[in-house]
């Protein structure tokens, strides 16, 4: 499982307001069959459960073997197709001046307030073909393993790392207690497991 930067959030973020985060979901492939709205809902779970509120935006898409080939090779320099691939976008990074700021503020209107402004979480990649590919040998099957990678692209881009022992160990034990609140509601399967690169 791949990150495409290390992680800048540092941790949890908590962002404030009683709006629930949005997730947009996307279907760009065609090897296996993808409901959206399911990973759509676990993806939320998963923000809601990390503490994330507010207005904020994430975005979760499915791609084809190519496609992923491509990404993992821009932006980590590695040849191939992987898994996942997380995308954070550093919040202090985002230049919040309207652009023509004359233009769109009249006499009347108060100055933009940033905070009103969407909190852009990130983008989380995810090569169903792939994921099918290594099921049999990681999570056990393609239902797990796409759930695992949610998850997994998720605490990326939120600040969870597994370079070290350490961090592995942390990430791992997050992961396994949201997909068994939020995936199976209940103990994980014999057959799963959570390999930091799946074997």
């Amino acid at each position: 499982m791949a990150d495409s930067s290390r992680p800048r959030l540092g941790g949890k973020p908590k962002v404030g307001g009683d709006v629930d985060p949005e997730v947009f979901c996307s279907d760009e492939q065609s090897d296996i069959a993808v409901d959206l709205m399911r990973w759509q809902a676990l993806a939320e779970g998963v923000l809601a459960a990390e503490g994330i509120r507010g207005g904020t935006e994430m975005s979760v898409i499915f791609v084809g073997e190519a496609d992923i080939a491509e990404l993992n090779e821009s932006f980590l320099g590695s040849p191939g197709p992987t898994d996942v691939l997380s995308f954070p976008i550093d919040a202090a990074d985002i230049d919040l001046s309207p652009i023509g700021s004359g233009v769109t503020r009249g006499p009347d209107r108060a100055p933009l307030d940033p905070s009103d402004l969407p909190m852009l979480l990130g983008d989380v990649v995810i090569c169903p073909k792939v994921a099918a590919q290594q099921a049999p040998t990681h999570a056990g099957t393609v239902d797990d393993e796409l759930a695992l990678l949610v998850v997994h692209g998720i605490l990326h881009i939120l600040g969870h790392d597994h370079a070290e022992s350490g961090e592995a160990v942390l990430m791992r034990d997050r992961e396994l207690q949201l997909l068994e609140q939020l995936h199976w509601k209940g103990p994980a399967p014999a057959g799963f497991r959570q390999e930091f690169p799946p074997t």
